[in-house]
């Protein structure tokens, strides 16, 4: 493809005595704009603990229900003694010795 030129009117700039002056204000550095509205009371909001509405994983969620309903439960001794049972290497020990 050849590059040619653009086709097209360029408009002339306005005449002098048409343009606007640009006439800047002069405004007392004490008394500065500020477009800020933060809301309800224009203030900044504190911030909040969101944990709870965060979607945890499953097995966090799980261990936590867990917890709670064994605090909410009465469960009987004898079921209860199979809640704290040996970790395996104590278990493996232990059958050893019973051999």
């Amino acid at each position: 493809m050849v590059k040619g030129k653009k086709r097209g009117r360029k408009v002339a700039p306005a005449p002098a005595f048409a343009r606007k002056a640009i006439v800047k204000k002069v405004t007392n550095p004490l008394f500065e704009k500020r477009a800020k509205n933060f809301g309800i009371g224009q203030d900044i909001q504190p911030k909040r603990d969101l944990t709870h509405f965060v979607r945890w994983p499953k097995y966090i969620r799980l261990q936590r229900q867990k917890v709670v309903l064994q605090r909410r439960l009465k469960v009987p001794p004898a079921i209860n003694q199979f809640n704290n049972a040996l970790d395996k290497a104590t278990g493996n020990y232990l059958q050893n010795i019973n051999k």
